[in-house]
């Protein structure tokens, strides 16, 4: 899901400035993918679940001190940060689809303001792809690992040290 969200997202973003029905089936296509990704997080295998890498926000800035120390933890499912990430990702997504689709409805068709938000939370969207980017390369270059192969594979190499 992970990479045809990527997929679909990167197709809707490159198709923005030609609004119309591809756009939106990218848009809609990116709102039932996160639709899945949230039962997936709920009812999916032990490291997509929510409540395995959703921290509470102390153990998550306990963590991000770590980080910025060098001593922060590898982890076999997603990092306290990360778990945050995927949560602020699929609400923008989310946030963006509604958006999108409201603009489409006889009820807030053609309103400036609605028009401005789905733009501004495009380009949050694209923020926090870069800060994700930026923070699964940090993580594979901290930890010494190939994230990206990681994600691809769905499998991580475990060792002594790992955090579930």
């Amino acid at each position: 899901m992970h990479w045809l969200l990527a997929l679909t997202v990167a197709a809707a973003w490159f198709t923005r400035e030609r609004l119309g029905p591809l756009h939106e089936w990218l848009g809609y296509a990116a709102l039932v993918i996160v639709a899945l990704r949230i039962v997936w997080g709920f009812a999916g295998s032990r490291y997509s679940r929510f409540a395995q890498f959703l921290r509470a926000p102390r153990a998550t800035l306990r963590y991000l001190r770590e980080v910025v120390t060098g001593r922060a933890p590898r982890h076999l499912g997603h990092n306290p940060l990360g778990g945050w990430m995927i949560l602020a990702l699929l609400s923008c997504l989310a946030a963006l689809g509604l958006t999108g689709w409201l603009a489409t409805t006889d009820w807030l068709w053609g309103y400036a303001w609605l028009a401005e938000l789905h733009a501004g939370l495009g380009w949050t969207l694209i923020a926090l792809v870069c800060l994700h980017v930026a923070g699964v390369l940090f993580s594979s270059w901290q930890h010494r690992e190939n994230l990206v192969a990681a994600m691809l594979s769905g499998r991580k190499a475990t060792r002594d040290d790992d955090v579930s």
